[in-house]
Parts: C-alpha cells; sequence; structure tokens
C-alpha cells in the first residue's frame, strides 16, 4: 500500500514537472516570436577586426539582437545577445559559437554605454561562478579605455 502511495506521488511529481517546463518554453518562444517595436543596426572597427551588432527593441524594454564578431587571426563568433537598458547602459549576455565548432556555446556578459549615436563596449574585470560569468561586483566598468565603439550602420539581412 506505500509503495502504491510513493508510485502515485512520484507520478503526480513529475506531471507537475513536465507542466512547469512546457510553460517556461512557451515563454521563451513566445518572447522569441515577438516582434520588436524598433531595430537598429551597428558597426565597430578597430584595426583588423569588425563587429557587427543588431539590436531589437521589445515592448517590454527588453533587448534581443544578433552580434558577429571577426577578430584577426581568430575563429568568428556568431550569436545572440538579451537584456535591458538599465539608464543609458545595456547589460546583456552574448550567447555565441566559435568557428565551426556550432557544439559548444559560450556566454559571456557584455555593457554597452549609449553616447549620443554610439555605443561604446565597455571593458570590466569577468568573474565565474558556478559556470556562470558575470562582471564582478564593485568592480567599475570602464568606457572609456575601449576598443569598439559603435557606428549606425544598414542593417543587412543574411
Amino acid at each position: 500500500m506505500k509503495n502504491l502511495g510513493l508510485c502515485c506521488l512520484l507520478l503526480a511529481a513529475i506531471g507537475f514537472q513536465s507542466c512547469k517546463d512546457e510553460k517556461a518554453n512557451d515563454a521563451k518562444a513566445t518572447a522569441k516570436a515577438e516582434k520588436p517595436i524598433s531595430v537598429n543596426c551597428y558597426r565597430a572597427f578597430y584595426e583588423n577586426d569588425t563587429i557587427d551588432l543588431k539590436i531589437n527593441t521589445l515592448k517590454d524594454g527588453k533587448i534581443s539582437g544578433n552580434m558577429v564578431m571577426k577578430m584577426y587571426a581568430m575563429s568568428e563568433k556568431v550569436g545572440t545577445i538579451e537584456g535591458e537598458f538599465r539608464g543609458d547602459t545595456l547589460y546583456a549576455d552574448y550567447s555565441f559559437t566559435q568557428g565551426k565548432n556550432d557544439k559548444a556555446i559560450f556566454k559571456n556578459p557584455l555593457a554597452i554605454l549609449k553616447r549620443g549615436d554610439t555605443l561604446v563596449l565597455g571593458n570590466g574585470k569577468i568573474e565565474t561562478y558556478l559556470g556562470r560569468s558575470y562582471f564582478a561586483k564593485g568592480e567599475p566598468i570602464d568606457f572609456d579605455r575601449v576598443k569598439y565603439k559603435f557606428l549606425a550602420a544598414d542593417c543587412v539581412d543574411k
């Protein structure tokens, strides 16, 4: 009798968990399918490096987009960004694949300051805890001594 009760309890827990997972997946799919209220494209150059950035502003103020980093003598990084503006600074996560290795997905934090019509990619101390990278608390993000300053560019879909 106890085993029957435990089995029923286990099955109910599995059922509730699967419903929870479906709702989370539905929310992610809705966010991905949401049409942006504005789309802006930018390009940054530094020596032989180029970064292309596409920013989609969604209704709820969240930001999504794409970023392609072409660094001299390195594999191309292609990925997506997701985040939000806090004041004039965009804090986002950049999830990307590097080169032909599309099985490994890397994730780094980004801080991008909006100065007039330009965006400045900030430098800061990054720490990793339990596999998650983030900017170190209490450490400033430098927006003055930087390599990459984005200027507005035409959006080109590939």
